[in-house]
């Protein structure tokens, strides 16, 4: 098992009476059902449906006496904890909810296996120093822990896991085709759909009102999200991320994270225009970077209609796993 310090990842602590129901009401997961030692891969949006953050959420235990205690922490984008904790204070009114931006002192680790052994890595573990939870997106991300920051070589070590880089974590992610806000698409400008929330259980559409629902479910529906992140694969050197993706000389997306492994291959996310990249298949068009020819590639937990899957009966490949 390998594990990794996240510099990119805050932590904003939300506590009080009302802290489940305020949170509930807000945000597209089902926080009522939330225990501790488990999670909820979840987003705050506009009234127009669009993500202001995406983050996970993990309840605190009672029976521990430290700041691990009662609340839910919430494992969110450092660049956003500022953001954030004022839009939670915003809607806080007179709930008896306190929101503390704990960013300053709390990390995030991340801990996942690779190979055939990924699954392994999805098994909650009893943590002394934070708490840990299985990240709900995927088995194969494995485990997170919301850690003091200058315990990540402790708590790598009580996970039993060699400390590495972010560098590594974010070529697994990227490997297993799951999108990172910032990088892959733009805060502020993207549906849940579009950045494959709803593939990775980010949204219940069973829970009832939460901000920006009408809109999400209207798009569900009507199945009108015609805009996802996607895997990609290419040969070579990585293109910069924000390259234009064209196809036939039309621009159908643009790329966001890219990284090249160790035996030369690359793997990357865009987010496409799908309808246009089916068409552009059906006329034998390819996909390229800039300069840098790609190839779509569907992953396993993929159940939206996927460019190409119509002219050729299946998608291109599926990844390693």
């Amino acid at each position: 098992m390998k594990a990794a310090l996240l510099p990119d990842r805050g932590v904003i602590k939300l506590a009080g009476d009302d802290a489940r129901n305020f949170l509930h009401g807000l945000v597209t997961a089902d926080i009522l059902t939330l225990a501790p030692a488990a999670a909820r891969f979840t987003a705050l949006l506009t009234p127009q449906g669009k993500i202001i953050a995406d983050f996970l959420v993990t309840e605190g235990s009672a029976a521990q006496a430290n700041e691990f205690g009662s609340g839910f922490f919430l494992d969110i984008p450092r660049a956003l904890d500022a953001t954030l904790t004022q839009r939670l204070n915003l809607y806080k009114l007179r709930a008896k909810v306190t929101v503390e931006d704990k960013s300053a002192t709390l990390g995030v680790l991340a801990a996942w296996h690779e190979g055939a052994n990924e699954q392994a890595a999805a098994q909650t573990h009893e943590m002394k120093i934070g708490l840990c939870y299985a990240d709900p997106r995927l088995p194969a991300l494995g485990l997170r822990a919301i850690i003091p920051s200058e315990l990540a070589a402790q708590a790598a070590a009580e996970l039993g896991a060699d400390l590495t880089d972010s560098a590594a974590y974010d070529a697994h992610r990227i490997a297993l085709g799951v999108p990172q806000g910032g990088v892959d698409f733009a805060y502020n400008d993207a549906f849940p759909h579009e950045t494959d929330m709803d593939q990775l259980g980010g949204v219940d559409f069973k829970k009832g009102c939460f901000v920006g629902q009408a809109v999400v479910s209207r798009m569900q529906h009507r199945g009108t999200a015609r805009t996802r992140a996607v895997p990609v694969r290419f040969e070579g050197r990585a293109p910069e991320s924000g390259t234009a993706i064209t196809a036939g000389g039309r621009a159908v997306g643009t790329l966001g994270s890219a990284t090249v492994g160790s035996a030369g291959g690359g793997r990357g996310i865009a987010l496409l225009r799908l309808d246009r990249v089916d068409e552009a298949l059906a006329e034998g068009g390819t996909l390229s970077a800039g300069t840098v020819p790609i190839h779509l590639v569907k992953p396993d937990w993929a159940r939206f209609p996927f460019p190409g899957e119509k002219a050729q009966g299946k998608a291109e490949e599926t990844p390693d796993r």
